[in-house]
């Protein structure tokens, strides 16, 4: 992506998926936002946004955050929401294993909680353990780890996946992490 739409594609994870009160724009209770609308709050917080470049972020972005609707009269994040949304998820049945990337200050509180959701809606988890290294790479040495995901289901523990192949669940207790150095 061209730093104009890496600007833009941040500006749109800060108000779909945190705080849309920061332009004056409001979601609806399945995250969506009127294209028209966000495209005038955010020009009236000097973001030079249109149509063309909003399509382009959506069509770009590496991890897919964004999505339109069919008639592209509203748009959404995918995921990674810290504000009230119900993206009507529906459970499925996870791959065997799944992965988690992070770095060595949170490990030890991980091998005591497990992974927990924190301030968003679920617990990320990757299909691909490259995906994992990208993720934890983002705060500094990525430490990737093994999430036995199928044996959580077969517990009774639900997953879902986002339009962009993210797998989220509620929490991953200590127990259903592979800690591997």
């Amino acid at each position: 992506m061209k730093t104009n739409t890496i600007q833009i594609s941040k500006f749109l994870s800060l108000i779909l998926r945190h705080n849309p009160g920061k332009i004056g724009l409001e979601l609806d209770e399945n995250g969506w936002a009127d294209v028209g609308e966000l495209i005038s709050k955010a020009n009236a917080h000097r973001k030079q946004l249109n149509i063309e470049t909003l399509k382009e972020v959506v069509a770009t972005n590496d991890k897919k955050r964004f999505a339109f609707n069919e008639d592209e009269t509203k748009i959404r994040a995918n995921q990674g929401h810290s504000i009230q949304v119900d993206l009507k998820y529906t459970p499925i049945e996870p791959p065997e294993f799944l992965y988690h990337g992070t770095v060595g200050k949170f490990i030890e509180d991980i091998r005591r909680k497990g992974l927990l959701k924190m301030s968003r809606h679920h617990v990320h988890l990757s299909e691909e353990r490259e995906t994992a290294m990208r993720v934890g790479s983002r705060r500094g040495v990525p430490i990737i780890l093994t999430v036995r995901s199928g044996e959580m289901h077969r517990k009774g523990i639900e997953f879902y996946q986002s339009d962009n192949g993210v797998w989220l669940t509620d929490v991953v207790a200590p127990e259903y992490i592979e800690f591997k150095k």
